[in-house]
């Protein structure tokens, strides 16, 4: 990149998880062995920060076994900072995960009742240490579906974050398997309060606060900029987001996917290219978006060069998410450059020599 980036410290807090999948395309029912690797949402945030060469410090609480043990490995080889990861309760979180092929899609499930974040409590995090020289604070709808003492966490954290100073992100992450559109509801509604940045997709904006996008339905393919520019706009002024960007995935099939997205900020909205993606795994890919979109608007904010516009910057963000359906496992293994790269391409993958 042709201008120094200034190493931010940026803050996420989730839940990370032991990954559990049968190796290629196999089935649940089939499989005899598991690959095991370790994500979360904004673990995934956490570490695509740390590859794009941000102070990037990921908070969460671990079991005191060699599984917590590995897990915070997971994080540390990547150079994110888990000096305030607490430690304790019984268990980590599992997820497993069944990737879909072609008209199958794919199946997540989860096994992460009592695991040691959804049993924290307050006291194990100093917010007020935590977010000491720090300038953005990232939170996803996946954290407070967990408990009601997480569910206070977050609320806690974030009106922290605001009293500091700090810019604070939330992805809307609604999952059905974690809680219900009521509880979502009243949940996030409290937490939107103190967000300056919303990501979404559709189906969050409709299941988490009831505002439909009209005039599209992605698995048919139908997607009319317009009503998605008007589910940002209803999303801004109901809540007082500065900015909101709402992905756009048309799902084909399980293995091929057009992306793009939309940033918002208030007055005017400005689209991504559209990527045709052939999918090597899909998981993670909205969490590379939002660790692209955190780092391009700090960019912007310190006037880089490359990031002079909101379409820089939801190219950016973008074009990471591309990139994150064509690796394996939760975390995002991009430079900025390589995404910037691909940002200011043609994207057609041609052999770098």
């Amino acid at each position: 990149m042709s201008k120094t980036v200034k190493k931010t410290k940026i803050i996420t807090f989730g839940e990370l998880m032991l990954r559990l999948m049968p190796f290629g395309y196999e089935r649940f029912i089939q499989t005899e062995t598991y690959n095991a690797q370790f994500g979360g949402a904004e673990a995934n945030v956490a570490v695509s920060l740390a590859n794009f060469g941000m102070e990037s410090v990921y908070v969460t609480k671990l079991p005191e076994n060699p599984i917590g043990q590995a897990a915070l490995n997971s994080l540390r080889r990547y150079g994110v900072n888990t000096d305030y990861i607490a430690r304790g309760g019984e268990r980590m979180g599992i997820y497993f995960l069944e990737k879909g092929a072609s008209q199958r899609g794919s199946l997540c499930i989860y096994d992460r009742k009592n695991s040691s974040l959804s049993q924290s409590s307050a006291d194990d995090y100093d917010w007020k240490e935590i977010f000491k020289d720090a300038s953005w604070f990232h939170v996803t709808g996946i954290t407070p579906a967990l408990s009601a003492g997480c569910a206070d966490i977050v609320l806690t954290a974030v009106k922290e974050a605001k009293k500091l100073g700090l810019t604070v992100s939330c992805d809307l992450n609604y999952r059905s398997k974690l809680w219900t559109t009521t509880k979502a509801k009243k949940v996030m509604t409290e937490i939107a309060v103190y967000t300056d940045v919303c990501i979404a997709n559709e189906e969050d904006a409709q299941k988490v606060f009831g505002i439909k996008t009209s005039k599209t339905n992605v698995d048919a393919g139908i997607i009319d900029k317009d009503a998605y520019s008007k589910t940002a706009k209803d999303l801004a002024v109901t809540f007082g987001f500065k900015k909101v960007a709402i992905t756009l995935r048309q799902s084909i099939n399980a293995s091929r996917n057009n992306w793009s997205a939309l940033l918002y900020d208030g007055k005017e909205a400005v689209y991504s290219k559209q990527y045709s993606i052939d999918i090597i795994e899909r998981v993670g890919s909205g969490d590379a978006f939002a660790a692209a979109l955190i780092y391009a608007l700090i960019q912007k904010d310190q006037e880089n060069e490359l990031f002079r516009s909101n379409r820089d910057c939801i190219e950016f963000a973008s074009a990471a998410a591309c990139l994150k359906h064509t690796v394996e496992g939760d975390y995002n293994m991009f430079s900025a450059d390589e995404v910037l790269a691909l940002s200011l391409s043609n994207g057609t993958g041609r052999v770098v020599r």
